[in-house]
C-alpha cells in the first residue's frame, strides 16, 4: 500500500510531458532570471548609448573651438586625438586583470586580429578623419547630422544580409534622410549649395565609416569587451596615422585654453564617448545602438550654439528633425 501511495504521489508530480513540479520551478527560475539579466543588459546598453551620443556631440563642440581660434592641421588633431585616446584606454586596460587576459587573447587570435585591423582603417580611421574634416568645412551641428546618416547604410546592410527587402518605414526613413541631406545642402534651394561640396562629400565619408564601426567589430565584442576592442583599435590607428602624417611637424601653438579642450576631445569626446558607444553596440546591437546615439546632433548643435554662438537657419533645423525622425522610423 505504502508503496502503492507513493508511485501515485509521484506520478501526480509529472506532467504529461514526464518533467516533475521541481523542475518547472527551477525553468520558471532560470527564465526569470534571464529575463532580468536581459533586460538589465538592455537598460545598460541604452543608457552607455545615449551618454555617448552626448559625449561624441560635445566632442564636435571642442573640435570646432579649436578649429575657429587655432590655427590646428585636421591630421594633426586627429593623429593626437587618437593617440592620447588610446593610451587612456591602455592604461585602464592594463589596470584591469581580465581585460589584460582579452587583450593577450585577442592580440594572439589572427583571426580577431585581422577584424581588429579593418576595424581601425575602416571604422576609427574613416570616422574620425571624415568627421573632423567635416567639422572643418561645416560646423559641429552638420556634421554630427551627417554622420547620423550611417543608420540608412546600417539598414541597407542588414537587409542585404538577410535577403529581404527594405519596410515601409525603412523606405520612409531613407526618402526623410534624403530630404534631410538636401536641405542641409541647399538650403531649400537647389541651385544654392548652403554647404562646401566638399563638407558634404566628407560627411558622408564620416557616416561610412561611422557604420563601419557599428558592423565590422560585431562579432569580437562580446569575446573581449567594448575597452578592449575600441581601446586597441584607437590606438593602432593612432600609431599608424602618426607615422603616416608626422603631426609633430604641424604642432599648433595652444595655451591652456586650447589644451584643456583637446584634452577634453580626447578624454571625454573620443575615449569616453567611443567606450560606451561600442559597449551599447554589445548590449542592444548595432541598430539600436545607432537609434540611441542620434542624441548626438542633439548634443552638437546646443552645445555648439551655446557654447561657440553657432546659428542655424529654418532649412536647418528642418534638416535635422527630418534625419532625427528618419532615425526614430528606421530603428
Amino acid at each position: 500500500m505504502a508503496a502503492e501511495a507513493t508511485e501515485t504521489v509521484e506520478e501526480k508530480s509529472v506532467n504529461r510531458f514526464g518533467v516533475d513540479a521541481a523542475s518547472r520551478a527551477w525553468r520558471r527560475i532560470r527564465r526569470s532570471r534571464s529575463n532580468a539579466e536581459r533586460d538589465r543588459r538592455a537598460v545598460t546598453g541604452v543608457l552607455a548609448t545615449l551618454f555617448g551620443g552626448i559625449f561624441w556631440g560635445f566632442s564636435g563642440t571642442c573640435a570646432s573651438f579649436l578649429f575657429e581660434n587655432y590655427t590646428v592641421d585636421t591630421t594633426w588633431l586627429m593623429c593626437a586625438r587618437q593617440i592620447v585616446s588610446g593610451l587612456i584606454f591602455l592604461i585602464v586596460i592594463l589596470s584591469r586583470r581580465t581585460d589584460r587576459g582579452n587583450l593577450v587573447r585577442l592580440l594572439t587570435t589572427k583571426r580577431d586580429v585581422a577584424v581588429l585591423v579593418v576595424f581601425s582603417a575602416f571604422g576609427v580611421l574613416l570616422n574620425q578623419y571624415g568627421y573632423l574634416m567635416a567639422v572643418r568645412l561645416t560646423n559641429a551641428g552638420t556634421a554630427t547630422v551627417l554622420q547620423c546618416l550611417q543608420l540608412v547604410m546600417i539598414m541597407v546592410y542588414s537587409c542585404l544580409r538577410s535577403r529581404r527587402a527594405p519596410r515601409r518605414r525603412e523606405f520612409a526613413g531613407v526618402i526623410l534622410a534624403l530630404a534631410g541631406t538636401y536641405l542641409l545642402a541647399t538650403g531649400g534651394n537647389p541651385s544654392n549649395l548652403a554647404i562646401p561640396l566638399e563638407g558634404l562629400t566628407i560627411g558622408l565619408v564620416a557616416a561610412v565609416g561611422a557604420a563601419c564601426m557599428s558592423i565590422i567589430p560585431a562579432r569580437i565584442l562580446p569575446k573581449y569587451g567594448a575597452s578592449v576592442v575600441t581601446g586597441s583599435g584607437m590606438l593602432l590607428s593612432g600609431i599608424v596615422t602618426t607615422c603616416l602624417f608626422h603631426p609633430w611637424a604641424n604642432m599648433p601653438q595652444l595655451d591652456g585654453m586650447g589644451w584643456g579642450a583637446f584634452f577634453v576631445l580626447a578624454a571625454v569626446g573620443s575615449c569616453l564617448a567611443y567606450s560606451l558607444y561600442m559597449q551599447g553596440v554589445k548590449d542592444i546591437g548595432s541598430m539600436r545602438a545607432s537609434l540611441i546615439g542620434t542624441v548626438e546632433p542633439v548634443s552638437a548643435a546646443v552645445t555648439s550654439a551655446v557654447v561657440l554662438g553657432t546659428v542655424f537657419t529654418m532649412p536647418d533645423i528642418a534638416g535635422f528633425a527630418c534625419i532625427i525622425v528618419m532615425v526614430f522610423l528606421t530603428a
